[in-house]
C-alpha cells in the first residue's frame, strides 16, 4: 500500500510540472510579465519568432512530461511487473535523429528574412549616433551641424540618448574596454559591443517614448548600474533637443583639438 501510494505521488508530481508550467505562461501576461513593449518596425517578426518556437518546444515539453507520468503511473513498482529487455530500434533511432534535425533546419530558413533584416540589410546612411560601451556607462556621440562623425562639433552625452521615429536609424557601435552587450528590449535589439571593432546596429522606432538601454553581458563590477535611457521622438522634437545640446556644449567647453577628435575615433 505505501508504495502504491508513493507511486501515485511521484505520477502526480510530475504531471503537476507541465500543467503549473503552461498554466505559469498563460496568467504572466495578465500580471506584466511577459515580453516589454515592442516599439520597432521589424520587431513583430521577431516576437512572431520567438512565439512559433515557445509552441514547438512547448508542445514537445508537455508531450515529454505527459508520458513520463503516463509510464511512471502505468510501471507502479507496487504492481510488481517484470522488466522486458529490448535490443533497441534502428529505425526508431533514425526517426527521432531525422526529426529534430529537420526541425532545426526549418527553424533555421524560417528566420533568415528576421535575421536579414536586423543584421544584414543595412540602410545607405551615415550613423544617426556612436554608442560606445564603457565601465559602466554608454558613451554617446552624435554628428555635429556636418553631420560627419569625428570632426570638431561633434557632440558628446552619456547615457541619454535620442532618436527619432519614422525613419532609418543607423548606430556605430563600439566598445572602450571589455565586450558589452547593447540591449534596446522595446526594439528588439541586442548586439554585442566588442573592443577593437565598430559594428552598425539599425532599426525603424514607431512610437514615442522613454525606455531602458541595458548591458546584457557581464562586464565587472558595477555591471548592474550600466544602464541609460533612450527617447524616441518626432524629427522637429528631436532637431529641437540636438539644438538645444549643441548651444549647452558650446557655452561649457571650448572647441576640441583636433588630436582630441582623433582618439576620439
Amino acid at each position: 500500500m505505501g508504495k502504491r501510494l508513493g507511486g501515485i505521488f511521484w505520477s502526480l508530481l510530475f504531471l503537476a510540472v507541465p500543467v503549473l508550467g503552461v498554466a505559469t505562461f498563460a496568467i504572466a501576461p495578465a500580471y506584466d510579465h511577459w515580453l516589454p513593449k515592442d516599439v520597432s518596425e521589424h520587431g513583430a517578426s521577431i516576437d512572431s519568432l520567438f512565439y512559433f518556437i515557445l509552441v514547438l518546444t512547448g508542445v514537445v515539453f508537455v508531450v515529454t512530461e505527459g508520458l513520463l507520468f503516463w509510464f511512471m503511473w502505468k510501471y507502479d513498482a507496487s504492481k510488481q511487473q517484470g522488466a522486458t529487455y529490448i535490443q533497441g530500434s534502428h529505425t526508431l533511432e533514425v526517426v527521432w535523429t531525422i526529426i529534430p534535425a529537420a526541425t532545426l533546419l526549418f527553424l533555421a530558413i524560417y528566420q533568415m528574412n528576421a535575421w536579414a533584416d536586423v543584421k544584414m540589410r543595412r540602410p545607405a546612411m551615415q550613423p544617426t549616433v556612436e554608442v560606445v560601451g564603457s565601465q559602466f556607462e554608454w558613451r554617446l556621440r552624435y554628428p555635429g551641424r556636418d553631420g560627419t562623425l569625428g570632426t570638431a562639433d561633434d557632440l558628446f552625452l552619456v547615457n541619454d540618448l535620442h532618436l527619432p521615429i519614422d525613419e532609418d536609424v543607423l548606430i556605430q557601435l563600439k566598445s572602450m574596454d571589455v565586450l558589452h552587450s547593447f540591449f534596446l528590449p522595446n526594439v528588439r535589439i541586442k548586439q554585442d559591443a566588442v573592443p577593437g571593432m565598430k559594428i552598425p546596429v539599425w532599426f525603424k522606432a514607431r512610437e514615442t517614448g522613454q525606455y531602458d538601454i541595458v548591458c546584457a553581458e557581464l562586464c565587472g563590477w558595477g555591471h548592474y548600474k550600466m544602464k541609460g535611457r533612450v527617447t524616441f521622438e518626432s524629427r522637429a522634437d528631436f532637431d529641437a533637443w540636438l539644438e538645444r545640446k549643441y548651444a549647452e556644449q558650446g557655452a561649457t567647453q571650448p572647441p576640441p583639438e583636433a588630436g582630441d577628435v582623433a582618439a576620439a575615433q
